[in-house]
């Protein structure tokens, strides 16, 4: 009988367990159902402290930060009227009414505090 047994451990014919796909399809699907009735039991938990926390915002007025968000952006869209940007503001008047020239002499400003190598770069 010793050599029988020798010869599984180093790699001869096992006797195969006739049952054991079965077994393994049936532990697979145990803890499936498990894995299930856990996040049952959690969403069902979740939803409880939900129910809760939403009493305790209605008691004092408090506002879920996703209202919060929704609220402040659809005053910032008010607002806005369609601009993708931040509000705009009052420009006063004088301002933004000139040539593009005076752009062009910023530039120039610019370009005279530039080192001597940049200051050709952006001559050319």
């Amino acid at each position: 009988g010793a050599t029988k047994d020798m010869g599984k451990m180093l790699g001869g014919d096992e006797e195969k367990d006739p049952d054991a796909a079965k077994k393994e399809e049936e532990r697979q699907e145990a803890l499936r159902q498990q894995e299930e009735e856990r996040k049952a039991k959690y969403a069902k938990m979740e939803a409880e402290r939900e129910v809760m926390r939403q009493g305790i915002r209605d008691k004092y007025g408090i506002k879920k930060k996703e209202e919060k968000e929704a609220e402040a952006q659809a005053a910032l869209e008010a607002n806005a009227e369609g601009s993708l940007t931040r509000p705009k503001k009052a420009i006063p008047p004088g301002c933004g009414d000139e040539e593009e020239e005076e752009e062009e002499s910023i530039l120039d400003t610019v370009i005279k505090y530039l080192p001597g190598p940049l200051q050709d770069m952006f001559k050319k």
